[in-house]
């Protein structure tokens, strides 16, 4: 498996991925392709915690050199926690985006829904096809 997506998560199309902590909790981040394709992160913009979020939608933006993006949602629930060290240090989610750089720590509002996340392997095999890495 390509080292850059770690398969202890699953990924949603829109570049953010989803590693689910076994007590129907999950932490949120964006994948290496995402903070590639970004360049340096200069500001991110997260939900405040017990915030609601909702699959497939935006949940927050980040802000990099190159542009604004919406953060798209991998699943619903509820913001439990957000890492507090990207308001100092939005560069984490380029540094250490699968780490340190994780963005959110949520209730899931259905831990068995993971429809439209793709396991590692199936991310990779999209981003060849659609000429990304």
């Amino acid at each position: 498996m390509h080292s850059d997506y770690p398969e202890d998560r699953l990924y949603h199309p829109d570049a953010l991925w989803l590693m689910p902590q076994g007590d129907g909790e999950a932490l949120i981040g964006i994948n290496h392709h995402a903070q590639k394709s970004l360049g340096p992160v200069m500001f991110v913009d997260l939900p405040r915690v017990g915030a609601g979020i909702r699959q497939h939608a935006p949940l927050g933006t980040i802000e990099s050199r190159k542009a604004v993006s919406d953060m798209i949602a991998p699943a619903s629930g509820t913001v439990l926690a957000v890492n507090p060290r990207l308001r100092g240090e939005p560069a984490l989610l380029n540094s250490d985006p699968y780490g340190e750089g994780w963005a959110l720590r949520v209730r899931l509002a259905a831990p068995a829904d993971s429809s439209g996340l793709l396991a590692a392997g199936d991310y990779v095999k999209q981003l060849v096809g659609t000429g990304g890495r």
